[in-house]
């Protein structure tokens, strides 16, 4: 059970992202646990991680904001280790080095800045860039199998219905060109096939014509001169 400070401090902070929310920062409370809180991070422009939206949670003790939280990520990252808890100094990791002054806004924008680190830490895995890409791309798709993540963050549903509805749009246009130019290629082909069957026809024409042997031109010719000389002979 939390103490009142504790459930009237996470109200005040959840008022305070509400009315100034923080850059590529999302989060809520769980409807039937103020202190379960989940969260959304957008990757950084320039950074493998670039696209991508990676979704955890943060458990609060009853005795916050005196006593840190814990941290996991759900979202397969490349940079953390899922559903684990990730080592930070504002994390229940580091008691000694808490801040009761630090908040759920502070708490993700540090766990954003180091996600962008490469510095090992208890909870963290070592991969490639083109890993990273590669997750990042995913990311969106895999967070909308989640029923709590489609609960609470409706918003990133929408988002990722759209894309694929613009994919899709994409596909079928894709399709239709080239379908068209299919069509274009089997014109083309017609065309030339007609154009050979005729230059065909036409050698075979030719071909005809210069088969005439000589013998027969001769043949005629001679006719020819016979019956012109006719007259001549009756005188």
């Amino acid at each position: 059970m939390a103490e009142k400070a504790c459930v009237k401090r996470l109200q005040k902070e959840f008022r305070a992202l509400c009315k100034e929310p923080v850059p590529h920062i999302f989060a809520r409370p769980s409807p039937n646990n103020i202190l379960e809180w989940y969260y959304v991070l957008e990757g950084s422009e320039g950074t493998p991680f670039s696209g991508g939206y990676y979704y955890g949670r943060i458990t609060f003790p009853s005795e916050y904001p005196f006593k840190p939280p814990s941290i996991r990520m759900t979202t397969p990252n490349g940079r953390f280790a899922t559903d684990t808890k990730i080592c930070l100094s504002m994390s229940d990791f580091h008691p000694e080095s808490w801040n009761p002054m630090w908040s759920v806004s502070s708490i993700l924008t540090g766990l954003l800045s180091f996600m962008m680190d490469k510095s090992p830490t208890t909870g963290s895995v070592s991969t490639s860039v083109e890993e990273k890409q590669c997750l990042a791309k995913a990311s969106l798709a895999f967070n909308c199998k989640n029923p709590t993540f489609r609960k609470l963050f409706p918003e990133y549903v929408e988002k990722y219905n759209e894309h694929i509805a613009e994919q899709a749009r994409l596909e079928a246009a894709s399709m239709t060109t080239q379908e068209e130019s299919s069509l274009l290629n089997s014109d083309t082909l017609d065309n030339n096939m007609q154009a050979n069957v005729a230059k065909a026809d036409g050698d075979r024409i030719n071909n005809r014509k210069q088969s005439v042997p000589t013998w027969v031109l001769l043949l005629l010719l001679s006719i020819f001169g016979l019956v012109m000389s006719l007259p001549f002979l009756e005188h």
